[in-house]
Formats: C-alpha cells, structure tokens, sequence
C-alpha cells in the first residue's frame, strides 16, 4: 500500500503546476486561460491570473475586445484589458511586500514578451511551464537573461 501512495505522489515540478492550472480557473479572459505561481524554497510566494484590474468589468462580463477587432493571438497586447498572470503574481508579491529574486515561475503558458521583462528584472531564475507561445523575442531575452526555461508534461 505504501508504494503505491508514493508512486502517486506529485513530484514538486507536477505539484506547482498543477496548482497554475488551478489558479487558471479564475482567469476572466475569453481567449485563454493562464495561470502563474511563484515558489521559492518549495513554498509559494504569489499566484497570479489573467483578468482585468482590480474593480474593473471583466472580459467574460462585457465582452473582449480584441475579438471584435480581430486581432490574432499575439499581437496588439496594448489593445487587451487584461492583467496578464505573469503580471499579476509581480502585482501581488509587491503589494505583500514579497521578493521574487531567484524564484522559479510555475506558468501554463511561455511568457510573452512584455512579461519576459518583467521576470527578468524582478530577478525570476527559472520559468516551467505546461505549453509555448508564439514569441520569439521572449525566448531570446528570457535565453539572454540566463532564465532557465522547462517545459514539463503533467498527468491530469
């Protein structure tokens, strides 16, 4: 019984992972659903979805903009009312008071370019995460940063 309840158990990449896609649950975006979590030293420091600023209507309540515009995925980000996940986890650890130098970032997607540089200058050490994202010049900047980048599969 006793290995088979630790066969079962999580490793911590699988364990933190899940828990962004949890967090991607209260996402308010209607294109897609991301989810963050910050940890260092295997304890959680922040989580972070996207969704519109605090004590603003969400995107799910009156509708994406970006949709009636027809912008594809990836670009015109400025036109998004949106707080990406990535942000918000900078967002929240701030407003506790919560450093994130060498932190690692449990994300379910790769950050676009706009957080790439956010990670990387509030002192992010590593990135794992569930799927890409088309942005080039976030790779390269994350790569040029020296910000170490898994992706990971996870079981449901």
């Amino acid at each position: 019984m006793k290995k088979d309840r630790i066969e079962q158990r999580p490793s911590w990449d699988e364990y933190f992972l899940k828990m962004a896609k949890l967090v991607a649950q209260r996402s308010t975006c209607m294109r897609r659903q991301v989810g963050a979590v910050a940890v260092r030293d295997k304890r959680i420091l922040a989580t972070g979805y996207n969704g519109a600023p605090s004590g603003l209507a969400h995107c799910i309540d009156i509708g994406c903009l970006r949709e009636k515009l027809g912008i594809p995925s990836g670009q015109r980000q400025e036109l998004c009312r949106a707080i990406h996940a990535e942000q918000n986890v900078i967002i929240q650890a701030a407003l506790h008071n919560v450093d994130l130098k060498d932190a690692t970032l449990y994300v379910t997607n790769h950050p676009c370019v706009s957080c790439a540089k956010m990670l990387i200058s509030c002192g992010i050490r590593e990135i794992v995460m569930l799927d890409g994202y088309p942005d080039y010049l976030a790779k390269k900047l994350l790569k040029e940063a020296k910000i170490k980048i898994r992706k990971v599969k996870i079981k449901n």
